[in-house]
């Protein structure tokens, strides 16, 4: 990975192209992204650079936050994400990072938080089929057999078995999205589709790890 930065969705709209084509976007705040820590396989084991994003008040972080910030020498942060490169001494704490690192055109992965949608059934969280709504039936919604066809103290649910449960709110990436429009006056970003997330959700965009997949 060699460009990265962080961001707030802020939701969807269109835009127009020069040929008339309408494009479904979402739009991205970002830039401001300030450099917070280098980690180096010297002295962490790994390379990365920690990056933080979007103001906050400074009796809103705690201690330990607070210590962290004043040896950066940096701003306090909401946001905090360490993205791992190669050559993490190209980038320097207490530097800042544009929207303008992308330009129109680019693919790029886009990493959020998906929807919490709470605990929900088999039906709704993995698209199963419904059983008979006949009065007849007594499994309409029913999740159905469960066990691993063996009778005793073996028998068991295997893990992993698709079963209802908490949906959503979780680390959700979606690749080869395109860089639509990079508006550099307003720090903004406009990618071609939806991105994870509810509005105002923070987000991180990197270039993507497949650009030669047709």
């Amino acid at each position: 990975m060699s460009k990265a930065i962080l961001g707030r969705k802020l939701g969807m709209t269109q835009i127009f192209t020069e040929e008339g084509k309408v494009v479904p976007v979402t739009v991205i705040e970002s830039g401001n992204n300030v450099i917070i820590q280098n980690k180096t396989v010297e002295s962490d084991g790994y390379n990365a650079v920690q990056i933080g994003f979007g103001e906050v008040k400074e009796q809103r972080i705690n201690k330990p936050l607070k210590g962290h910030f004043e040896k950066a020498g940096v701003s306090p942060v909401k946001f905090m994400r360490e993205l791992r490169l190669q050559d993490p001494s190209e980038y320097k704490v207490g530097d800042t990072i544009g929207v303008d690192i992308f330009e129109a055109g680019e693919l790029v992965d886009v990493t959020g938080t998906s929807k919490g949608k709470g605990f929900a059934g088999g039906i709704k969280r993995h698209n199963f089929a419904r059983g008979p709504m006949g009065h007849g039936s007594k499994s309409h919604r029913e999740p159905g057999s469960t066990g691993a066809m063996v009778s005793g103290p073996g028998g068991r649910v295997l893990k992993g078995k698709k079963l209802p449960g908490r949906m959503g709110g979780e680390r959700v990436t979606v690749q080869r999205l395109t860089v639509v429009r990079v508006d550099a006056d307003r720090n903004l970003i406009l990618v071609k589709g939806a991105i994870p997330g509810p509005k105002k959700s923070f987000v991180v965009i990197k270039n993507t790890v497949k650009p030669g997949k047709n």
